[in-house]
């Protein structure tokens, strides 16, 4: 079984219904997939060796960067598993399409990501709940296609 560790930063609450809709979507799919809230203060960190992928979720802070805390697990993590997939929410009413997710294109970009990021705006509900799904299909059909699966 592929597993998989969701690891996501939210403050307004709308990264972390993304974070379990993926979980959700995962688990149908007959992965296994845990759920790692990123806190400002950074414990029981994950084993990055006990996963075979990885999802990072941010939401975009000010002027389309990264949140600290994010930024601060990155480095606390001190590897860059992989693969790792990203997602993200943000607002565009805040500084537009060019700011839109910024945080998710960094991470993608750092984490070289095999494949896009999932973007969302502000909460993944209605349509953006067939985007979320279509993504994490493309994220565990990735898996299986790549990935030698480590023992459960």
């Amino acid at each position: 079984m592929v597993r998989v560790l969701i690891c996501y930063a939210s403050y307004s609450g709308n990264t972390e219904e993304v974070a379990e809709g993926i979980q959700k979507r995962l688990l149908e799919m007959g992965m296994d997939g845990d759920l790692y809230r990123i806190r400002p203060r950074l414990t029981d960190l994950p084993n990055p060796s006990e996963y075979d992928a990885f999802v990072i979720g941010s939401f975009t802070w000010v002027k389309g960067s990264t949140p600290k805390l994010v930024k601060d697990f990155v480095a606390k993590l001190g590897i860059k598993p992989h693969p790792v997939f990203v997602f993200g929410t943000g607002d565009t009413q805040f500084g537009g399409d060019g700011l839109f997710c910024r945080a998710a294109d960094k991470l993608a970009r750092f984490y070289a990501s095999p494949f896009p990021p999932l973007k969302i705006e502000q909460s993944p509900r209605g349509d953006q709940e067939m985007i979320v799904d279509e993504w994490t299909k493309g994220v565990a059909d990735y898996c299986r296609q790549n990935l030698i699966v480590s023992a459960s």
